[in-house]
């Protein structure tokens, strides 16, 4: 039995698709959905499970491989890599940091002020929040009752560290 491993590519996305593929089996990985050891398709398998080259895939393999996250061994095959609990912690966080600036990257180009991201922020997360999607983990106390909504929903700093550079750029955010 084959592994089907739940990746979606589209021709029309601007970003390459070996680029597609990347992004979402390494974010299978590290979200722990692909556990440890597990053997991944051949590489003429996955490519045509995904209608694409098998350079393509090869490319990823390649890739993610030399981050650490597939290892391939002679005439066994590919499969996933041990990933510590840092390196899992370290992707969860710049995904989310990432998205948010996409997000505040557009709302800065269409005008919105920084006090007005701030506040669609708020508004958005108790939105996901008050939909039973947010997770409770890390909520400051009173944020988990919707109706303290001016008392701790703020994240403070969060706007600010996504739209302002900090000095030194260290990147340990």
């Amino acid at each position: 039995m084959q592994l089907h491993i739940p990746i979606q590519i589209s021709p029309d996305n601007p970003e390459p698709l070996y680029h597609q593929i990347q992004v979402q089996l390494k974010e299978l990985i590290l979200s722990g959905h692909l556990p440890e050891g597990t053997l991944l398709p051949s590489i003429r398998e996955f490519a045509k499970d995904l209608s694409c080259s098998v350079i393509t895939i090869r490319r990823v393999y390649q890739d993610l491989e030399n981050e650490g996250i597939l290892r391939t061994r002679q005439g066994t095959g590919t499969f996933v890599a041990k990933v510590g609990t840092v390196t899992r912690e370290q992707y969860r966080k710049e995904a989310v940091v990432e998205a948010m600036k996409d997000a505040l990257r557009s709302g800065l180009r269409v005008g919105c002020t920084i006090e007005e991201l701030k506040q669609l922020f708020e508004e958005a997360l108790l939105e996901i929040t008050n939909e039973g999607q947010g997770t409770p983990m890390n909520r400051q106390p009173g944020t988990d009752n919707p109706e303290n909504k001016g008392s701790n929903t703020e994240v403070p700093g969060l706007a600010e560290a996504a739209v302002e550079p900090k000095e030194g750029g260290s990147g340990n955010e």
